[in-house]
């Protein structure tokens, strides 16, 4: 498969993730809302998308059973019925009346994309050569906040002309769409290989040499970020800034400035190498997270918020596409879907936590401080990276 055509399946496949993930997250907690549904139980459908976080699972499934082409297809058809069924019953009769049916349906559309995930995460370890991981993890990232944009953004703009059962229709058709190239690729798995996989093989992930150190750089590298962007919307709230306005600031500009940043991000790697790029960025996403620390000290001009906005996701698009690379240098060849799943759980598990602890910290330190704090967490990971050094490939 010619270079063209491998960044251009991947972008699909990782498009065809954020569309329904972008819906679930940025349009459905709007939607609830405006039907009536309380803050608690809106706050608790974040559970739904439990599997993204426990997807190691039945990740070893995937690199032993079958075939990559043949669990993408599927998993991302099971997605799009999901989404068909769900379009049959009225928005408002779901939540009045059938909302366990309504939470059933997101919960299974998670699962399904979060297991397409490790299939495509496998398939992108095996065929990307050392040299292409970096623009083909920025290809990754920009392509799944593409997916964002249109599933959660557009779609919840549409919203009020169209209807449930349209926007549904519409996600349903798009994630069709973006799955087609996966019909026509070629298949690249080694069956001999599988065959012989045993449980044994997939717990010797745990065993490879200086892990432990590594994976204190996972727990660490994105930490300070999300301790950060986690509160920087309800300080805008407490600012008087308009739902309208944070919308467009954080979605719209935001999204478009990570997704230059993840794709600046992989091409840039190319040339620093894995332990500069690691770096250089990591620094600038603490940097970009202590700045929100401006707008409490009083800089509150709207210009700013929307510099430090675009700021804020153009290094963390950078910074993301430098982990997810390293952590494809990590992967073996036979159980890349495995391995990889387990690097990006802990990711998600980490950035939950430090989502769930950011409350806790801006309610009891003031604005001020926590983002401070969340500037200086976001530092820890530097020390491990340079002791991890002589481990990174070039």
């Amino acid at each position: 498969m010619d270079l063209t055509r491998k960044f251009a399946l991947l972008a699909c496949l990782y498009i065809a993730q954020g569309l329904p993930y972008g819906f679930f997250t940025q349009a459905l907690p709007a939607l609830l809302r405006d039907q009536g549904m309380s803050l608690e139980v809106i706050g608790l459908a974040v559970f739904l998308a439990l599997p993204w976080a426990i997807k190691f699972l039945w990740a070893p499934l995937l690199d032993k059973y079958g075939t990559r082409k043949r669990w993408i297809v599927a998993a991302n058809l099971c997605a799009v019925l999901c989404m068909l069924g769900m379009s049959m019953v009225p928005l408002s009769e779901l939540v009045s009346n059938a909302v366990y049916v309504l939470f059933a349906g997101f919960f299974l559309m998670n699962l399904f994309t979060a297991t397409q995930d490790i299939a495509t995460d496998g398939m992108a370890v095996s065929r990307l050569s050392e040299q292409e991981r970096g623009l083909g993890n920025g290809i990754q990232v920009a392509g799944y906040r593409v997916g964002m944009i249109l599933g959660g953004g557009l779609l919840l703009a549409w919203f009020t002309a169209i209807g449930w059962q349209y926007s549904m229709w519409i996600l349903a058709l798009m994630m069709f769409a973006f799955t087609l190239p996966a019909f026509f690729m070629r298949q690249h798995d080694h069956h001999v290989e599988q065959e012989k996989l045993s449980l044994s093989d997939f717990v010797g992930f745990i065993k490879l040499p200086h892990l432990t150190l590594w994976l204190l750089v996972l727990l660490s590298y994105k930490f300070g970020d999300y301790l950060s962007g986690t509160m920087v919307r309800p300080m805008m709230v407490d600012m008087g800034l308009s739902i309208d306005d944070i919308a467009l600031m954080m979605g719209s500009v935001g999204f478009t400035a990570g997704l230059f940043g993840a794709l600046f991000g992989g091409w840039w790697i190319q040339y620093l190498g894995r332990f500069k790029a690691l770096v250089l960025f990591g620094v600038l996403q603490a940097f970009a997270c202590g700045a929100w620390v401006l707008l409490p000290l009083g800089y509150d001009g709207l210009w700013l918020m929307y510099g430090l906005s675009a700021l804020e996701h153009f290094v963390g698009g950078l910074a993301t596409a430098a982990l997810f690379t390293v952590m494809m240098d990590h992967c073996r060849p036979v159980c890349a879907g495995s391995d990889y799943t387990v690097q990006s759980c802990i990711v998600v598990l980490m950035n939950m936590v430090a989502a769930g602890l950011s409350g806790v910290s801006a309610a009891n330190l003031g604005y001020t401080s926590h983002f401070i704090l969340s500037g200086a967490v976001g530092l820890i990971a530097l020390p491990l990276i340079i002791r991890y050094r002589r481990h990174l490939l070039s």
